[in-house]
């Protein structure tokens, strides 16, 4: 029995094909957004916001995560877009990650579109876990709708770089043995942690491929990119990894959500947009858990992987989408200097069931309207769809074109 077996399991273009199956479960659309050029973002018409998720067929006209809309239009002119509803996508999210529990109690959610799972105990040796993993797999397109990637091996670094693999719809292996032919060749910049600044010192090494990393000196990487980013590099290369899969308790201590960005972000006011979509996502599942939060922060990883992270603590729990908004936008103004982002994420703690305020007259009221907003745009969209109502703030924020 091999020691550990750890599932990755990533839900393809999650957002987009959560829309997609709901347009057609849910409001019987004929049109399946997956096989058009689609995708998830701000206001065509306004041509502002930035690109959440995008399709397969919008891949073919190199539409990418995080980028502007307005100049996704400009590489695909017929691009269908659609505003997000963080609502549906919560409850779709929610629904996978029960089903995961029906396999093994250790499940550690990673972000609302993927989670780790221990499944040591569920299977018996690594042909079983293929057999389980590829029934996952169809279970999810038959019960939910959508496809996923499933990762397999035995630990979470190379389970998820087994996720990431071709796409859509597969399950792929990346046990120890396989590292020097399904890893290595890979090019460098697709190792976890490696972006353009350590992409640049590595290839000045005369560095290309995760192999060349992995058969490096240590000594050498440390005195190039520092002893803590070194070791984690040549460790990430050689696919070292003794993390354990974090268990997710029914009594939820936090709720967070992260993105990387597939171009860095350098001014606020995209980050901004950014941060709004994310705390949407988070916002929507702590209502959906009827829960409130009382400490948020807002966490950063720059170009050259440097981690920061700022928090607060409010007056009174809150589960509105502005409040939490506004604090984030207020902490990031706070401690960014503008370095060049490639990571942004969202973390709320201090969860309660409880309702209670220490709040001046002035915000009792502004908290209760925003709470009741938010109850009502839950409502409809959850009813009608997310094109019954869209948040202004998100399609029209007052952010300048960039030609």
């Amino acid at each position: 029995m091999p020691k550990r077996i750890i599932f990755h399991v990533d839900v393809n273009s999650a957002f987009l094909s959560w829309e997609a199956v709901h347009r057609i479960d849910d409001l019987g659309e004929e049109l399946d957004l997956r096989t058009i050029p689609s995708a998830i973002g701000g206001d065509a018409s306004k041509r502002h916001g930035v690109i959440l998720a995008k399709s397969t067929p919008a891949k073919h006209f190199h539409v990418q995560t995080g980028e502007p809309i307005h100049q996704a239009l400009q590489k695909c002119p017929n691009l269908v877009l659609v505003a997000p509803n963080h609502s549906l996508y919560a409850q779709y999210s929610k629904k996978l990650r029960n089903m995961l529990f029906e396999y093994t109690p250790i499940v550690e959610p990673f972000s609302i579109d993927e989670a780790y799972l221990d499944m040591t105990g569920a299977c018996l040796n690594y042909q079983d876990a293929i057999e389980t993993a590829n029934k996952m797999k169809e279970r999810t397109k038959r019960e939910l709708g959508f496809t996923v990637n499933i990762g397999i091996s035995t630990n979470k670094l190379l389970a998820k770089m087994a996720s990431d693999f071709k796409k859509p719809d597969l399950v792929h292996t990346l046990f120890p043995e396989e590292i020097p032919v399904k890893m290595w060749p890979l090019p460098l910049s697709e190792l976890f942690f490696v972006g353009r600044a350590t992409s640049k010192t590595l290839y000045g090494l005369g560095l290309k491929t995760i192999g060349d990393v992995a058969n490096m000196d240590l000594k050498i990487l440390k005195a190039h990119l520092g002893n803590k980013h070194g070791e984690m590099i040549y460790k990430n290369a050689r696919g070292i990894d003794e993390s354990p899969v974090e268990v997710e308790t029914a009594a939820n201590k936090g709720y967070g959500n992260s993105t990387t960005l597939s171009q860095d972000v350098t001014d606020f006011e995209t980050a901004n947009l950014v941060l709004l979509s994310l705390c949407e996502n988070v916002a929507a599942r702590l209502r959906s858990d009827d829960v409130k939060c009382s400490c948020i922060g807002v966490e950063v990883t720059d170009c050259e992987f440097n981690r920061q992270s700022h928090q607060t603590t409010l007056l009174s729990p809150t589960n509105t989408t502005n409040m939490i908004y506004d604090t984030a936008r207020k902490l990031l103004k706070e401690f960014w200097k503008g370095t060049p982002l490639r990571l942004l994420g969202v973390r709320t703690s201090k969860i309660t069931k409880e309702d209670y305020s220490q709040m001046n007259l002035f915000d009792m009221v502004n908290n209760e309207k925003y709470a009741k907003l938010d109850k009502a745009l839950d409502h409809i969209r959850e009813r009608f769809g997310k094109d019954a109502v869209t948040r202004a703030s998100f399609i029209e924020p007052n952010v300048k074109e960039r030609e």
